[in-house]
């Protein structure tokens, strides 16, 4: 196999791998909010933090639940995805910042790259395999 080859295949599988960040991302993410809202998968020690204003649940497993659901679908991507970019900054900022500069030490790594994953998401959209496409292929075509 020469370069070009691996160029052109890598090329051509590059919205279909698209699609598995965005879904894989989706399903990790709402499973912070399941976490939060239900206990689910449970977090030894804790319950569900039903109060929407709880710290560390409540809004925030709102909008990781229903955020990643959107998300794994590709449903509206781009809006919600520059809104959960945002709230992994809000997070980071708020929660892991004050405990250490240093994201390895504050325990902020996944917030960021959630955050930026997002970011990307905001830009390129949902691709492949998402109810956006199907959306925008039944308009272009009436």
């Amino acid at each position: 196999m020469n370069l070009e080859t691996i160029n052109a295949f890598t090329t051509a599988q590059a919205p279909r791998v698209l699609a598995i960040l965005r879904i894989m991302t989706g399903l990790l993410f709402m499973s912070h909010g399941t976490t939060k809202l239900f206990n689910f998968p449970p977090r030894a020690g804790t319950g569900p933090a039903l109060d929407l204003f709880a710290r560390g649940g409540g809004a925030h497993g709102l909008f990781e639940a229903l955020g990643g659901v959107l998300i794994v679908f590709g449903l509206f991507t781009r809006p919600v995805a520059f809104l959960l970019s945002g709230e992994m900054a809000f997070a980071y900022f708020l929660a892991h910042a004050p405990r250490s500069f240093f994201p390895t030490l504050n325990g902020g790594v996944p917030a960021i790259m959630y955050c930026f994953v997002f970011l990307y998401f905001a830009f390129v959209g949902a691709g492949v395999w998402s109810l956006d496409e199907a959306r925008a292929r039944k308009t272009g075509a009436a």
